[in-house]
């Protein structure tokens, strides 16, 4: 009698995947050489953004920015576009109006991974309710998992011969995507039944609920929102600064073939070294972003504070790196300066060229444009 293999693929793409395969996945399939190498490097890298993180006083500094970014370049993923300049003008404004469905999608992602973070300090694990609120936030939606007649299929893109073309069919059936999401639930809240790093329980769980797809449309958004929250909870990051969508972006192709690697072939390897490069990559990536900003923050700080006639030169300098477009209501709002006072400072900063000011429909934009040109790279 033969082996039996260990794990048992997709075999018709065509047809629902019912059996896919609840987590977890046998251990040989991750304990490799190569998975322990380059979880080492990953492990590394992420340990090193933490601690730096965490020296900054001002996380609002990196919270706003960052995570705006990885909201950005995760939409992008799915052909969700927008400019910076339309991107960071709507984040400034407290209820935006006069902005493109993209940037209301991307500030709509942004949100969800901060409502998110904020159910999971006070839920302390991962539910169906987690799933479902997620989702809804991202799309702004009141539906929930998709319905058993839902005829969801991942079609080949592009316009080769074999375009439109199903290449995976998610499971379908009454109570499948429900019993299927509370394995993968289980499997990331409990760690002594599941005895596996972290990090690779980040990258199996991203695979599992991608296949599990249950979700008529926003799954993939909401599958990285899930890697980002799993790091926090796990204490692996304080705050959802990794910039991972950023990684996926530059290798989309590559991350599209590891998933269809594991449901066709069983290939766990080739998908899980490719999600601990993007962690390692952009961890790598995060802290040197950060330095950046620390440096332009100081930089700017020593030449305000040079001028005698500005009163808190540090929490001036802090507001406007905070985000890189900043209005005068944000210096007012709690406070720190008075409404003649705000507009005064941000004018002397234009003209100190620390700042570009914007006149858009008769708001003022002030741009910041050494944290804008971080942001960008």
């Amino acid at each position: 009698m033969a082996d039996q293999p260990l794990y048992q693929i997709n075999p018709d793409r065509n047809v629902p995947w019912n059996g896919l395969p609840d987590l977890p996945i046998h251990p040989d399939l991750y304990r490799t050489i190569a998975v322990f190498e380059q979880l080492g490097y990953a492990k590394e890298a992420l340990g090193r953004l933490q601690g730096r993180s965490v020296a900054i006083p001002n996380q609002g500094l990196l919270i706003n920015s960052i995570s705006l970014q990885e909201a950005k370049d995760s939409s992008a993923i799915e052909n969700i576009f927008t400019t910076d300049d339309e991107l960071y003008q709507a984040f400034s404004e407290s209820t935006p109006e006069k902005v493109s469905e993209s940037t209301k999608e991307i500030l709509r992602y942004r949100e969800a991974l901060w409502k998110g973070y904020y159910h999971l300090q006070e839920q302390s694990s991962f539910t169906l309710d987690y799933f479902v609120q997620t989702f809804q936030e991202i799309k702004q939606s009141g539906e929930g998992f998709r319905p058993v007649f839902s005829q969801v299929y991942i079609r080949q893109g592009g316009s080769g011969p074999n375009a439109g073309k199903p290449v995976y069919t998610p499971p379908r059936g009454q109570g499948i995507l429900e019993a299927k999401l509370n394995n993968l639930a289980d499997f990331l809240n409990d760690d002594q039944t599941y005895r596996i790093d972290p990090l690779l329980k980040m990258a199996i769980g991203h695979f599992q609920f991608e296949a599990i797809h249950p979700f008529r449309d926003g799954n993939g958004r909401t599958g990285r929102v899930l890697n980002i929250h799993y790091l926090t909870h796990k204490g692996l990051l304080d705050y959802p600064i990794l910039y991972l969508s950023r990684y996926i972006v530059e290798h989309k192709e590559d991350y599209y073939s590891a998933l269809a690697g594991v449901s066709q072939r069983g290939d766990w390897q080739t998908w899980l070294l490719y999600m601990l490069r993007a962690v390692e990559k952009t961890a790598n990536l995060t802290y040197e972003k950060i330095n950046r900003i620390i440096a332009a923050r100081d930089a700017v700080l020593a030449v305000v504070t040079s001028k005698k006639d500005v009163r808190r030169p540090d929490q001036l300098t802090q507001k406007i790196f905070t985000q890189p477009v900043t209005r005068i209501r944000h210096l007012t709002e709690d406070r720190t300066f008075a409404e003649n006072t705000a507009r005064d400072y941000l004018n002397k900063l234009v003209e100190l060229g620390i700042l570009e000011r914007k006149v858009v429909g008769g708001n003022h934009y002030f741009i910041n444009r050494e944290l804008y040109a971080i942001l960008a790279e």
